[in-house]
Protein backbone atom coordinates (compact mmCIF):
# COMPACT_ATOMS: atom_id res chain seq x y z
CA UNK A 1 0.00 0.00 0.00
CA UNK A 2 1.43 3.07 -0.40
CA UNK A 3 1.71 5.49 2.31
CA UNK A 4 -0.78 8.36 1.88
CA UNK A 5 -3.70 7.04 3.77
CA UNK A 6 -6.89 6.49 1.09
CA UNK A 7 -9.76 9.02 1.00
CA UNK A 8 -12.05 5.95 -0.69
CA UNK A 9 -12.96 3.16 0.86
CA UNK A 10 -15.26 0.38 -0.73
CA UNK A 11 -16.28 -2.39 1.56
CA UNK A 12 -17.58 -5.52 0.31
CA UNK A 13 -18.08 -8.36 1.76
CA UNK A 14 -17.94 -11.57 -0.11
CA UNK A 15 -19.72 -15.35 0.43
CA UNK A 16 -18.82 -17.51 -2.33
CA UNK A 17 -18.67 -15.20 -5.51
CA UNK A 18 -15.79 -16.24 -7.47
CA UNK A 19 -18.30 -15.69 -11.12
CA UNK A 20 -18.60 -12.41 -10.09
CA UNK A 21 -15.31 -10.89 -9.01
CA UNK A 22 -13.63 -10.64 -12.02
CA UNK A 23 -17.04 -8.21 -13.31
CA UNK A 24 -16.71 -6.19 -10.23
CA UNK A 25 -12.82 -5.44 -10.23
CA UNK A 26 -13.00 -4.17 -13.56
CA UNK A 27 -15.73 -2.11 -12.56
CA UNK A 28 -14.28 -1.07 -9.16
CA UNK A 29 -11.31 0.09 -11.22
CA UNK A 30 -12.77 2.81 -13.65
CA UNK A 31 -14.71 4.22 -10.72
CA UNK A 32 -11.79 4.51 -8.89
CA UNK A 33 -9.94 5.86 -11.79
CA UNK A 34 -13.21 8.56 -11.42
CA UNK A 35 -12.43 9.36 -8.25
CA UNK A 36 -10.63 12.90 -7.19
CA UNK A 37 -8.46 11.14 -4.43
CA UNK A 38 -6.76 8.29 -3.91
CA UNK A 39 -9.24 4.74 -2.67
CA UNK A 40 -8.78 1.18 -1.85
CA UNK A 41 -11.00 -2.03 -1.67
CA UNK A 42 -11.43 -4.05 1.19
CA UNK A 43 -12.90 -7.14 0.39
CA UNK A 44 -14.34 -8.82 3.63
CA UNK A 45 -14.74 -13.37 2.56
CA UNK A 46 -17.17 -14.65 5.03
CA UNK A 47 -15.30 -18.56 4.89
CA UNK A 48 -15.71 -18.57 1.07
CA UNK A 49 -15.24 -22.27 -0.11
CA UNK A 50 -14.93 -21.40 -3.67
CA UNK A 51 -11.49 -20.41 -4.38
CA UNK A 52 -13.04 -16.59 -3.92
CA UNK A 53 -10.00 -15.36 -1.68
CA UNK A 54 -7.41 -16.77 -4.23
CA UNK A 55 -8.76 -14.50 -6.87
CA UNK A 56 -9.17 -11.51 -4.80
CA UNK A 57 -4.84 -12.45 -3.83
CA UNK A 58 -4.30 -12.48 -7.31
CA UNK A 59 -6.05 -9.54 -8.52
CA UNK A 60 -4.27 -7.72 -5.23
CA UNK A 61 -1.02 -8.81 -6.94
CA UNK A 62 -1.87 -6.60 -10.04
CA UNK A 63 -3.26 -3.69 -8.02
CA UNK A 64 -2.34 -3.26 -4.25
CA UNK A 65 -5.28 -1.14 -3.95
CA UNK A 66 -7.29 -4.33 -3.07
CA UNK A 67 -6.82 -5.28 0.09
CA UNK A 68 -8.18 -8.72 2.13
CA UNK A 69 -9.84 -9.53 5.10
CA UNK A 70 -9.97 -12.96 6.03
CA UNK A 71 -12.48 -14.70 8.60
CA UNK A 72 -11.64 -17.62 9.84
CA UNK A 73 -15.21 -19.14 9.53
CA UNK A 74 -18.83 -17.63 8.11
CA UNK A 75 -19.98 -15.40 10.71
CA UNK A 76 -22.71 -14.04 8.62
CA UNK A 77 -23.16 -11.08 6.11
CA UNK A 78 -23.61 -8.22 8.80
CA UNK A 79 -20.69 -9.20 11.04
CA UNK A 80 -18.49 -9.18 7.83
CA UNK A 81 -19.45 -5.81 6.62
CA UNK A 82 -18.87 -4.54 10.51
CA UNK A 83 -15.06 -6.30 10.20
CA UNK A 84 -14.84 -4.22 6.55
CA UNK A 85 -15.65 -0.93 8.68
CA UNK A 86 -12.95 -1.96 11.06
CA UNK A 87 -10.08 -2.61 8.53
CA UNK A 88 -11.25 0.91 6.04
CA UNK A 89 -8.83 3.37 6.23
CA UNK A 90 -10.92 6.18 4.11
CA UNK A 91 -12.67 9.48 5.31
CA UNK A 92 -15.74 8.09 3.25
CA UNK A 93 -16.57 3.90 2.83
CA UNK A 94 -19.00 2.95 0.40
CA UNK A 95 -20.38 -0.41 1.59
CA UNK A 96 -21.55 -2.93 -1.16
CA UNK A 97 -22.40 -6.66 -1.84
CA UNK A 98 -20.42 -8.43 -4.33
CA UNK A 99 -22.46 -9.48 -6.70
CA UNK A 100 -23.18 -6.61 -8.59
CA UNK A 101 -26.65 -5.71 -7.53
CA UNK A 102 -25.07 -2.85 -6.18
CA UNK A 103 -23.65 -1.23 -9.01
CA UNK A 104 -20.26 0.30 -8.42
CA UNK A 105 -21.46 3.42 -10.46
CA UNK A 106 -23.68 4.31 -7.90
CA UNK A 107 -20.92 5.30 -5.49
CA UNK A 108 -20.05 8.78 -7.32
CA UNK A 109 -23.70 10.13 -6.51
CA UNK A 110 -22.89 9.11 -2.79
CA UNK A 111 -19.28 10.80 -2.98
CA UNK A 112 -20.96 13.93 -4.61
CA UNK A 113 -23.81 13.64 -1.13
CA UNK A 114 -20.70 13.35 0.87
CA UNK A 115 -18.71 16.31 -0.54
CA UNK A 116 -21.73 18.15 0.75
CA UNK A 117 -21.40 17.90 4.31
CA UNK A 118 -23.62 14.31 4.18
CA UNK A 119 -22.37 11.60 6.62
CA UNK A 120 -24.52 9.11 5.69
CA UNK A 121 -25.96 8.55 2.25
CA UNK A 122 -28.08 5.21 1.65
CA UNK A 123 -29.38 4.14 -1.68
CA UNK A 124 -32.68 3.80 -1.99
CA UNK A 125 -34.15 0.98 -4.36
CA UNK A 126 -36.84 2.21 -6.61
CA UNK A 127 -37.27 -0.87 -8.28
CA UNK A 128 -36.04 -4.54 -8.65
CA UNK A 129 -35.83 -6.52 -11.98
CA UNK A 130 -34.92 -9.88 -10.77
CA UNK A 131 -37.58 -10.37 -7.77
CA UNK A 132 -41.50 -11.28 -8.48
CA UNK A 133 -44.40 -9.14 -7.08
CA UNK A 134 -44.85 -11.29 -3.66
CA UNK A 135 -41.04 -10.85 -2.39
CA UNK A 136 -41.11 -7.39 -3.42
CA UNK A 137 -44.77 -6.50 -1.47
CA UNK A 138 -43.30 -8.80 1.33
CA UNK A 139 -40.15 -6.55 1.50
CA UNK A 140 -41.93 -3.32 1.45
CA UNK A 141 -44.34 -4.28 4.03
CA UNK A 142 -41.56 -5.12 6.29
CA UNK A 143 -39.61 -2.26 5.87
CA UNK A 144 -43.16 -0.18 6.93
CA UNK A 145 -44.09 -2.42 10.26
CA UNK A 146 -40.48 -2.11 11.14
CA UNK A 147 -40.56 1.69 10.93
CA UNK A 148 -44.00 2.19 12.64
CA UNK A 149 -42.52 0.13 16.10
CA UNK A 150 -39.11 0.65 16.14
CA UNK A 151 -37.51 3.46 18.36
CA UNK A 152 -36.54 5.91 15.53
CA UNK A 153 -37.09 5.91 11.65
CA UNK A 154 -35.40 3.34 10.02
CA UNK A 155 -35.08 4.57 5.84
CA UNK A 156 -37.45 2.26 3.66
CA UNK A 157 -36.48 0.40 0.72
CA UNK A 158 -32.81 0.59 1.80
CA UNK A 159 -30.33 -2.10 2.86
CA UNK A 160 -26.52 -1.71 3.17
CA UNK A 161 -25.42 0.11 0.06
CA UNK A 162 -24.30 2.92 1.35
CA UNK A 163 -21.95 5.75 2.32
CA UNK A 164 -20.66 6.62 5.96
CA UNK A 165 -18.15 9.11 6.39
CA UNK A 166 -15.42 8.39 9.42
CA UNK A 167 -16.72 10.24 11.67
CA UNK A 168 -20.20 8.09 11.33
CA UNK A 169 -17.79 4.55 11.50
CA UNK A 170 -16.35 6.30 14.54
CA UNK A 171 -19.34 6.35 16.28
CA UNK A 172 -20.19 2.59 14.98
CA UNK A 173 -17.16 1.35 16.52
CA UNK A 174 -18.13 2.00 19.90
CA UNK A 175 -21.58 -0.09 19.27
CA UNK A 176 -20.18 -3.63 19.48
CA UNK A 177 -23.10 -5.37 20.13
CA UNK A 178 -22.87 -9.20 18.51
CA UNK A 179 -26.68 -9.13 16.71
CA UNK A 180 -26.02 -6.47 13.99
CA UNK A 181 -28.46 -4.52 11.89
CA UNK A 182 -26.36 -1.91 10.16
CA UNK A 183 -29.10 -0.23 8.83
CA UNK A 184 -30.69 0.54 11.60
CA UNK A 185 -27.23 1.35 13.58
CA UNK A 186 -26.43 3.90 10.79
CA UNK A 187 -30.09 5.47 11.77
CA UNK A 188 -29.74 5.34 15.68
CA UNK A 189 -26.85 7.35 15.43
CA UNK A 190 -28.34 9.97 13.12
CA UNK A 191 -25.73 13.10 11.55
CA UNK A 192 -26.71 14.13 8.15
CA UNK A 193 -28.19 11.70 6.00
CA UNK A 194 -28.97 12.06 2.52
CA UNK A 195 -30.41 9.50 -0.21
CA UNK A 196 -29.81 8.50 -3.70
CA UNK A 197 -32.44 6.37 -6.10
CA UNK A 198 -31.33 3.42 -8.49
CA UNK A 199 -32.93 0.31 -10.02
CA UNK A 200 -31.46 -2.66 -8.08
CA UNK A 201 -30.59 -4.77 -11.12
CA UNK A 202 -30.76 -9.02 -10.78
CA UNK A 203 -26.95 -10.62 -9.76
CA UNK A 204 -24.69 -10.77 -12.05
CA UNK A 205 -23.95 -14.25 -11.74
CA UNK A 206 -24.55 -17.23 -8.95
CA UNK A 207 -27.16 -17.47 -6.23
CA UNK A 208 -28.75 -15.33 -3.61
CA UNK A 209 -26.55 -15.93 -0.43
CA UNK A 210 -29.90 -14.55 1.68
CA UNK A 211 -32.26 -17.49 1.37
CA UNK A 212 -36.12 -16.83 3.10
CA UNK A 213 -34.75 -18.18 6.44
CA UNK A 214 -31.71 -15.45 7.09
CA UNK A 215 -34.09 -12.93 5.37
CA UNK A 216 -36.20 -13.65 8.37
CA UNK A 217 -33.21 -13.57 11.02
CA UNK A 218 -32.56 -10.18 9.54
CA UNK A 219 -35.80 -9.22 10.08
CA UNK A 220 -36.07 -10.18 13.71
CA UNK A 221 -32.40 -8.57 14.32
CA UNK A 222 -33.94 -5.51 13.10
CA UNK A 223 -37.04 -5.67 14.96
CA UNK A 224 -35.74 -6.62 18.38
CA UNK A 225 -32.64 -4.90 18.08
CA UNK A 226 -34.70 -1.55 17.35
CA UNK A 227 -37.87 -1.89 19.07
CA UNK A 228 -39.83 -3.45 22.34
CA UNK A 229 -43.09 -3.70 20.53
CA UNK A 230 -43.06 -7.20 20.88
CA UNK A 231 -42.69 -7.34 24.46
CA UNK A 232 -45.72 -4.60 24.76
CA UNK A 233 -47.77 -7.07 22.28
CA UNK A 234 -47.38 -9.90 24.60
CA UNK A 235 -48.20 -7.59 27.44
CA UNK A 236 -51.42 -6.03 25.52
CA UNK A 237 -51.74 -9.78 24.49
CA UNK A 238 -51.70 -11.22 28.45
CA UNK A 239 -54.57 -8.44 29.84
CA UNK A 240 -56.39 -9.02 26.76
CA UNK A 241 -57.10 -12.79 27.45
CA UNK A 242 -57.01 -12.06 31.25
CA UNK A 243 -59.98 -9.77 30.45
CA UNK A 244 -61.75 -12.94 28.35
CA UNK A 245 -61.18 -15.22 30.77
CA UNK A 246 -62.76 -13.15 33.61
CA UNK A 247 -65.90 -12.51 31.50
CA UNK A 248 -66.11 -15.97 31.04
CA UNK A 249 -65.76 -16.94 34.40
CA UNK A 250 -68.38 -14.93 35.23
CA UNK A 251 -70.79 -15.96 32.32
CA UNK A 252 -70.11 -19.46 33.63
CA UNK A 253 -71.16 -18.36 36.98
CA UNK A 254 -74.03 -17.00 36.20
CA UNK A 255 -75.04 -19.96 34.42
CA UNK A 256 -74.57 -21.99 37.32
CA UNK A 257 -76.92 -20.09 39.50
CA UNK A 258 -79.52 -19.48 36.61
CA UNK A 259 -79.45 -23.41 35.88
CA UNK A 260 -78.31 -25.43 38.80
CA UNK A 261 -76.94 -28.75 37.81
CA UNK A 262 -76.08 -28.81 34.26
CA UNK A 263 -72.60 -28.82 33.02
CA UNK A 264 -72.24 -27.30 29.72
CA UNK A 265 -69.62 -26.08 27.53
CA UNK A 266 -66.88 -28.89 27.32
CA UNK A 267 -66.10 -27.89 23.87
CA UNK A 268 -65.54 -24.65 24.13
CA UNK A 269 -63.79 -24.56 27.21
CA UNK A 270 -61.13 -27.08 25.98
CA UNK A 271 -60.81 -24.46 22.92
CA UNK A 272 -60.12 -22.08 25.06
CA UNK A 273 -57.68 -23.55 27.20
CA UNK A 274 -55.57 -24.67 23.63
CA UNK A 275 -55.43 -21.20 23.17
CA UNK A 276 -54.65 -19.65 26.02
CA UNK A 277 -51.91 -22.57 25.61
CA UNK A 278 -50.63 -21.43 22.23
CA UNK A 279 -50.43 -17.92 23.51
CA UNK A 280 -48.41 -18.44 26.33
CA UNK A 281 -45.80 -20.34 24.29
CA UNK A 282 -46.04 -17.63 21.62
CA UNK A 283 -45.29 -15.12 24.07
CA UNK A 284 -42.39 -17.35 25.78
CA UNK A 285 -40.89 -17.33 22.65
CA UNK A 286 -41.01 -13.95 22.09
CA UNK A 287 -38.77 -13.23 25.80
CA UNK A 288 -36.72 -16.23 24.92
CA UNK A 289 -35.61 -14.65 21.95
CA UNK A 290 -34.91 -11.63 23.66
CA UNK A 291 -33.15 -13.18 26.85
CA UNK A 292 -31.13 -15.16 24.34
CA UNK A 293 -29.66 -12.13 22.70
CA UNK A 294 -28.69 -10.72 26.29
CA UNK A 295 -26.94 -14.03 27.04
CA UNK A 296 -24.71 -13.61 23.66
CA UNK A 297 -23.88 -10.00 24.54
CA UNK A 298 -23.34 -10.84 28.00
CA UNK A 299 -20.56 -13.45 26.93
CA UNK A 300 -18.51 -10.82 25.71
CA UNK A 301 -16.84 -13.41 22.97
CA UNK A 302 -15.27 -11.15 20.33
CA UNK A 303 -17.50 -10.48 17.11
CA UNK A 304 -15.06 -12.25 14.69
CA UNK A 305 -12.21 -13.92 14.03
CA UNK A 306 -9.39 -12.73 11.37
CA UNK A 307 -7.54 -16.05 9.80
CA UNK A 308 -5.07 -13.66 7.67
CA UNK A 309 -4.72 -10.23 5.60
CA UNK A 310 -3.38 -9.49 2.60
CA UNK A 311 -2.61 -5.97 1.41
CA UNK A 312 -1.88 -4.82 5.11
CA UNK A 313 1.64 -3.91 5.91
CA UNK A 314 3.39 -5.03 8.45
CA UNK A 315 2.62 -3.69 11.82
CA UNK A 316 0.08 -1.75 10.99
CA UNK A 317 -2.61 -1.43 13.42
CA UNK A 318 -5.56 -3.20 14.01
CA UNK A 319 -8.88 -2.45 14.66
CA UNK A 320 -9.81 -1.61 18.62
CA UNK A 321 -12.63 -3.66 18.50
CA UNK A 322 -13.96 -6.90 19.68
CA UNK A 323 -12.17 -8.86 17.40
CA UNK A 324 -8.99 -11.09 17.31
CA UNK A 325 -6.12 -11.44 14.79
CA UNK A 326 -4.96 -15.23 14.43
CA UNK A 327 -2.05 -15.35 11.62
CA UNK A 328 -1.34 -17.97 9.66
CA UNK A 329 0.99 -20.71 10.76
CA UNK A 330 4.56 -19.71 9.32
CA UNK A 331 5.89 -23.56 8.96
Amino acid sequence: MSDALPIYSFVIPIFNERDNLYVLFDRLQRVMDRLDGAAEVVIVDDGSSDGSPDIVADRHSRDERIRLVQLSRNFGHQIAVTAGLDFAQGEAMIIMDGDLQDPPELALDMVAQWQKGYDIVYAVRDKRDHEGWLMTATRRLFYRILNSISDMEIPVDTGDFRLISRRAVDVLKKMPEYNRYVRGLCAWIGLRQSQVNYERPARHAGESKYPVLKLVKLGLDGVTGFSRAPLKFVMALGVSMSTLALLFGISALVLRIVKPGVIEGWASTVIILSFLGGVQLFALGIIADYIGRIHEEVKMRPIYIVGSLIGFDEGEALPDTRMIYVPKRTH
